[in-house]
């Protein structure tokens, strides 16, 4: 049975740092997620040894090596998995405190706050 494709789900986008959708692009142009806007690609290795170039098309970013020719962005990023291994950033928790302080309100008490 043939089913076809339904417009905006053929080509979809991950990040190359969190693997999370990607949203929007960073200063070289490749799709990221809102929160990698500001990260920047390193310099990625072939297997031959050598760099990769960044280029950007007519259909989205690809990389060039020297020896190899044009790499898609999707086997590059297989060939270099060190980059999605960063390390993570530890987020703020506040201090909660863990018991919870009993309120008896009288009828005279007419505004409350409950905070």
């Amino acid at each position: 049975m043939y089913i076809p494709k339904r417009y905006g789900q053929s080509k979809t986008y991950l990040c190359p740092f969190c693997k999370k959708d990607a949203t929007t692009k960073n200063n070289q142009q490749v799709p990221v997620c809102y929160a990698h806007k500001a990260s920047i690609l390193k310099d990625l290795t072939c297997f031959c040894g050598d760099y990769l170039e960044l280029k950007d098309g007519k259909f989205g970013i690809y990389f060039n090596c020297t020896n190899c020719g044009n790499i898609n962005i999707k086997k590059a990023l297989e060939m270099n998995p060190e980059l999605g291994k960063e390390p993570k950033k530890e987020e703020k928790t506040e201090n909660k405190p863990k018991d919870k302080k009993e309120i008896t309100i009288t009828s005279d008490e007419v505004d409350i706050n409950y905070s």
